[in-house]
């Protein structure tokens, strides 16, 4: 399975020259986690753009849902242990989404630098479209 990151879903959703995700991976490998949910639903301004990915990504299987405590402090973790590393990362947002994928042994599929820089102190599986 593989936890498509909002970094590439805005790829997918935009108007002009969209990425073909099923071009990269099997469609039916797709997951998410709530805060990706959030950051892509939160960029549209278009309503009726909106409503169509809202549809969409409320339809793929997600995970860590609902979020618990233990998932923020695996978050928290990833950021101190990076930080001690000399990394920094300019998202806790995804620290979060991070920890999501780390705890469900998920690939993350981005274009973020900060996935990068996390998998190199965790577990983190991580790759670009």
């Amino acid at each position: 399975m593989i936890l498509v990151d909002s970094s590439v879903w805005v790829e997918v959703f935009r108007r002009r020259r969209p990425l073909d995700l099923e071009s990269i991976l099997d469609f039916d490998d797709v997951t998410t986690c709530l805060p990706i949910v959030q950051e892509v639903l939160q960029g549209f301004r278009d309503e009726a753009a909106y409503r169509r990915a809202r549809e969409a990504m409320l339809s793929l299987p997600v995970v860590e849902s609902p979020l618990g405590e233990s998932v923020f402090v695996h978050a928290v973790e990833l950021f101190r242990a990076a930080r001690r590393g000399g990394i920094t990362v300019r998202s806790s947002v995804d620290c979060l989404i991070a920890a999501c994928a780390i705890r469900h042994d998920l690939e993350v599929l981005h274009r973020d630098r900060d996935f990068g820089a996390l998998a190199r102190i965790s577990a983190l599986r991580q790759r670009t479209p």
